[in-house]
This record gives structure tokens, sequence and C-alpha cells, in this order.
């Protein structure tokens, strides 16, 4: 019986040593899981414009209502002949219900002013076309000599946008974490670690902006992953 009790008692203090003995190891390999690195990758890309807005307005001034209508009908015509004439389908062409403003009924002003009605007409183009859309907008000149003096800058206040962000999407998040890893592993070798597995990673948002103020028809699209690795010695 004493004799069974004496083996009892090895076993456990080979046990206990045991457990001792790996102590030191499991502790290492825990803290090894505390050590990570973060880092972004970046991807930009410059991309032509695939749309664009243009909304050519314009004023028409006068004292008669009946001649002002005939005026904006007669221009309305000529801004689309004008965009038909440069490539662009009339389908693609709304033409909105003009805005009249009666100044001698204001309560505001005087009534000495030479015209009586302002009416603000709009014609909008939507489509792809983007490069018809420059050509026309570099010939505006056509629309001077038709008597319609849009009220917009240089570009008459056409949008582009970018609407093909999916097609690159895959393609631009693989090269943001590639540009991730790189920057991680560099990390590692300066401190003499090994770089390890993705702990945490997030993609972060695409922003879509002009390349600068003066070609608003190129974009520049731009995204920025996070993600945090794991190293060990």
């Amino acid at each position: 019986m004493e004799k069974g009790h004496l083996f009892t008692g090895i076993a456990i203090m080979a046990g206990l040593v045991a457990i001792a003995l790996s102590i030191p190891c499991a502790v290492r390999s825990y803290r090894s899981y505390d050590r990570t690195v973060s880092v972004r990758g970046l991807c930009e890309r410059e991309v032509p414009a695939d749309k664009v807005i243009w909304p050519i307005k314009y004023k028409v001034v006068g004292n008669d209502l009946s001649q002002v209508y005939t005026d904006i009908e007669k221009r309305n015509a000529a801004v689309v002949s004008f965009l038909t004439g440069g490539g662009i389908a009339a389908g693609e062409v709304s033409v909105s219900t003009p805005t009249i403003s009666d100044k001698f009924a204001q309560e505001y002003g005087s009534n000495d002013r030479p015209f009586r009605y302002v009416a603000t007409s709009t014609v909008t183009v939507c489509t792809r076309e983007v490069e018809k859309i420059l050509s026309l907008l570099a010939d505006q000149k056509e629309l001077l000599r038709s008597g319609v003096v849009p009220e917009n800058d240089w570009d008459g206040g056409a949008r582009f946008s970018f609407e093909a962000l999916n097609d690159i999407k895959p393609e631009m998040i693989e090269e943001a974490t590639r540009n991730a890893r790189e920057s991680a592993q560099k990390f590692a070798n300066d401190s003499q670690s090994r770089l390890g597995k993705i702990k945490t990673a997030s993609q972060g948002y695409f922003t879509i902006e002009d390349r600068d103020s003066n070609t608003p028809q190129v974009k520049k699209v731009r995204v920025v992953t996070n993600v945090d690795y794991y190293l060990s010695r």
C-alpha cells in the first residue's frame, strides 16, 4: 500500500515538473500572438470619365411674354441641333420647362428696368459619349451664333463621372493588399522578425475625384486597405 502511494506521488511530481517546464514555451507562444504590425496599402489609378451630364442653361429677356416664349423655342431647337449635329443621340437630350420671372410683379426693386420678363431655359444632355461632349464644349461659339449664351464656365457646367468602378475594384484591392504586405515585410525584416498570417484586414473606402481642376474628364480612383499581421521571432 505504501509502495502504491509512493508511485502515485512520483507520478504527480513528474507531471508537475513537466507542466513547469512547458510553461515558458507556452508563454513565449502566447506572447508571439501579441506581436503584430499594422500597415496600410494604397492603390491609385487615373481613369477616363465614362459618363457626362451637361445642362446648358441660358436666359431670354423681353417685354412681350409671347415673344419670349417664341425666342425660347427657337433657341432650344438651336441647342438640340447643336448637340445632335455633334453626334449626340436625340434620346440623350431633354428640354426642361422654362422658368419665367416678371420683374414688374416683384415687391422689391424699381419698375424702371429695361425688360419686364426674364426667362431661364435648360437643355440637358446625359450621355456616355464623353469625347463628343468635349469636342462640343470646345465649339460653343456655334451656340453664341444662335443667340444662346450659356451661363456656366468654360466647361459649361458639365459634370463628368466614372461608373465602371466595379470593373477595377478587384485588381485595385489586390494591389493595395500586396503593397500593404510589402510594407509589413520590410518592417519585419528591420525588426528581425518573421511575418506571419493576417490577423485582421479592412478594405477601406474607394474615392473618386477629379485629377485636377482643369481636366474633370480624368478621374483619380483611390483605395486604402488596413491590414494587421502577426510577427514572430
